[in-house]
């Protein structure tokens, strides 16, 4: 299923769209106040002409993202996604901007590569930390030139492509270190948007988990369960390192090995989240501020005991 307006709560691939197998999140919804945050930048971003840069943890989204960003543009040429630490060094030229025939052995015939093949339309870079620096440099003076030069031509081909890339790391960081273009970065801050990691906005959780129940139920002709309030519990307060795609394959296999008509803590195969040391000392510190008098004597007591055993 699919929503053709971003007034929508749920972002998701239409069934007659293929999607690669690059892309880790298939749904996206805008319940909780970041995400609502979110709905209204990318809004804001889709209908404008810049490049934009979406930062974000592997998993939460990005590729999906960028694909309605497109659909929200005025651009009838094709998406075109490409995986940068899937490009090989060695043929990174040819492959981004292309090459003209008999660049290499037996190639009769030219190619317009990814740059090429976007013509008009969007180029997605996911990861474009991974792009070597001499093709970073490339990629910038193609964007600012609206043309390229493909691998043994002798004139450059104008091109009109928007550019949107992700990254899961701080570019910021890899630039000041001489890993990352500083001119392309500052290109691609134009339009920033930040994908919040899912244990950052629980308020998704939920309606994600409920989606991918539907899904899957549908899919395998089986009957909705509902989610048992202590699971959902167990749910919002998981960490979800592996975010939205980790969520749908937790509810997945939920749906396979629930008995009745509700799904149960046991039935996630989640362990239970333990206690980070940061929290113990936010509530340490809570406690000997606000705390009553017998519940910072009782704090005292555990801290001096500890003390001992240490």
């Amino acid at each position: 299923m699919s929503f053709e307006t971003f007034g929508q709560p749920l972002l998701t691939f239409p069934d007659a769209e293929k999607s690669p197998l690059s892309i880790r999140a298939k749904a996206l919804v805008f319940v909780d106040p970041r995400s609502r945050q979110l709905r209204e930048d990318l809004e804001q971003l889709a209908t404008r002409s810049v490049s934009v840069l979406i930062r974000g943890e592997t998993g939460t989204g990005k590729e999906l993202l960028a694909r309605h960003i497109h659909r929200a543009s005025d651009r009838g040429g094709l998406f075109v996604s490409v995986n940068c630490g899937a490009i090989s060094p060695t043929y990174a030229d040819a492959e981004l901007f292309g090459y003209a025939a008999g660049s290499y052995s037996g190639s009769a015939s030219s190619r317009a590569g990814w740059f090429g093949s976007a013509n008009g339309g969007t180029l997605y870079l996911d990861e474009i930390g991974d792009l070597p620096l001499p093709i970073q440099t490339k990629l910038l003076a193609a964007l600012e030139n609206h043309e390229v030069t493909r691998v043994g031509a002798h004139q450059p081909s104008p091109v009109d492509v928007r550019l949107v890339a992700a990254t899961s790391i701080d570019l910021a960081q890899a630039v000041a270190v001489g890993k990352f273009h500083e001119r392309l970065y500052h290109y691609l801050s134009e339009g920033q948007l930040e994908l919040p990691a899912l244990r950052e906005r629980t308020g998704d959780i939920l309606s994600l988990a409920e989606y991918f129940l539907g899904i899957y139920s549908q899919r395998l002709d089986l009957p909705v369960p509902l989610i048992s309030e202590a699971a959902q519990l167990v749910l919002e307060r998981h960490s979800w390192p592996g975010n939205t795609r980790e969520l749908e394959n937790i509810i997945h296999f939920a749906l396979l090995v629930s008995t009745g008509d509700e799904i149960l803590p046991e039935h996630l195969n989640l362990a239970e989240p333990s206690i980070s040391l940061e929290k113990i000392e936010q509530h340490i510190v809570y406690t000997s501020k606000n705390g009553t008098a017998g519940e910072r004597s009782a704090l005292k007591r555990l801290l001096e005991s500890l003390t001992q055993t240490l």
